[in-house]
């Protein structure tokens, strides 16, 4: 294993927003190396801290990283989207915090043969658990036309979405696409020469959408965030941070909706449905990276946090 190099955004400002107490109990649902976990551990005495990860790599690194808290520590490899049967399975019913750090990790785009990146030549993988069956490969040679635009066009907000579609039919059809050279090359050819010249490389809208579809990202954020927030203790907090418009509408909205409360319609004299808020936000906006975190650490630059607090 290459070493696990991922500098931890928002760093400060999530910790900050757990209000971490000394007793209580925290789950890191995306550890990675590590890093937001060891500013949790740090601040525990008699608190207990769950650090869950699908990607081996991660949990090797955060467990030497955490050497010095591990009486402290329960690490577990799975999908935070299991987070009820995770607790159930130690005993936990409620905790006082959680962080959600999500998307890929540096050392997963920088480590080549793991398959994330555009800009580095390797198998079609994508895969945060290199245990699981489903691979990049799989999606672009096997994944039905209708499919592929769906996933291009909601999950990469490309508006040429159909055009390499059907780039990766025609070119799968003679052999198929193993490597990300391969795919990136051919999302070149599709794009228009004056596009390729300014923005962003033609190829990152396309791996993003595969790379989500891989490893299903959008699909448990809602279930997720509620299950946590059914975890909570009163005063315990969910932080969670984004990198794209896709997930942080989905982190918006499902916080927004465990805020509200009544979900009558508006036309309604009084509230008949009795529901009533679970969370309050503790900001309505984004937290965002300082100017001098986004110099220090450019991947930094389209970060946002979120934070509520149970009521």
């Amino acid at each position: 294993m290459s070493e696990f190099n991922h500098i931890s955004v928002l760093l400060n400002e999530s910790i900050e927003a757990l209000n971490i107490k000394e007793d209580g109990t925290y789950v890191d649902c995306t550890t990675g190396g590590g890093g937001h976990s060891l500013e949790i551990a740090k601040r525990l005495k008699n608190g207990r801290l769950i650090c869950i990860d699908r990607d081996d790599d991660a949990l090797k690194a955060a467990k030497v990283r955490l050497a010095d808290y591990l009486e402290n520590i329960t690490f577990v490899k799975n999908n935070y989207s299991e987070i009820d049967s995770i607790l159930n399975s130690l005993n936990i019913d409620k905790i006082d915090g959680a962080i959600a750090d999500l998307g890929v990790s540096s050392y997963q785009f920088d480590t080549a043969e793991r398959g994330f990146s555009y800009n580095q030549d390797a198998p079609l993988d994508m895969r945060m658990d290199q245990n699981q069956k489903l691979t990049a490969y799989d999606v672009v040679n096997t994944y039905e036309r209708s499919d592929l635009i769906r996933i291009i066009a909601d999950y990469g907000e490309d508006n040429f979405a159909v055009k390499i579609a059907d780039a990766i039919i025609k070119q799968r059809s003679i052999e198929p696409i193993r490597t990300t050279f391969e795919l990136s090359n051919l999302i070149k050819d599709v794009y228009p020469k004056k596009l390729q010249v300014v923005g962003h490389h033609p190829a990152k809208k396309t791996f993003q959408a595969i790379r989500i579809e891989v490893n299903d990202e959008l699909n448990v954020i809602e279930p997720t965030i509620r299950s946590i927030e059914s975890h909570l203790n009163v005063g315990g907090r969910i932080a969670i941070i984004t990198f794209h418009s896709l997930e942080d509408r989905a982190v918006k909205t499902t916080l927004t909706a465990l805020s509200s409360g009544c979900t009558c319609p508006p036309s309604f004299p009084i509230c008949v449905c009795g529901k009533k808020p679970k969370v309050k936000l503790i900001s309505k906006k984004p937290i965002l990276p300082s100017d001098d975190e986004i110099q220090y650490n450019r991947r930094s630059h389209s970060a946002k946090l979120r934070v509520a607090e149970k009521v």
